[in-house]
């Protein structure tokens, strides 16, 4: 399992953004920010789209984006043919967003959620495996190429 995360999002993900980088970085993650780098009002899809073109490409295997309500980021993310974004808001479905859907990116909603939950669902997140078989399949047929 890569220890390479990309992490990105948008002013009110901004505090757990920060916080969450040094969870990350006590776990022995090298996290890579994508913004944004201030509290101050920001666009979300200017730090969403960079994070899953690194993704694409293959620098990261997995990212965290996190903003108000997890949805701007999650619909931003989902643009992308090759990224499987899954807002969460509980520990089940940070695991099944992992062992069902291959999700690649965790979208958090920092105003809906406690930042220790948040901790464990980004921790579930990054180590549960993919199941594959049967889902598999059904991963297979989700981007539209």
């Amino acid at each position: 399992m890569s220890k390479k995360i990309a992490i990105g999002g948008d002013h009110a993900g901004f505090h757990y953004k920060t916080e969450m980088i040094k969870v990350l970085e006590t776990e022995g993650y090298e996290v890579k920010d994508f913004g944004p780098y201030s509290g101050d009002s920001a666009d979300y899809p200017d730090f969403v789209h960079p994070l899953c073109d690194a993704i694409e490409k293959g620098e990261f295997k997995q990212g965290i984006l996190i903003c108000g309500s997890g949805n701007g980021v999650a619909i931003t993310a989902n643009k992308h043919q090759e990224i499987r974004a899954a807002l969460c808001w509980t520990e089940d479905l940070a695991s099944l967003a992992r062992q069902h859907n291959d999700a690649n990116v965790l979208a958090l909603p920092a105003r809906f959620i406690p930042f220790d939950l948040a901790e464990k669902m980004t921790m579930i997140f990054l180590t549960t495996e993919f199941e594959g078989g049967r889902h598999a399949t059904r991963v297979s047929k989700i981007a539209c190429k």
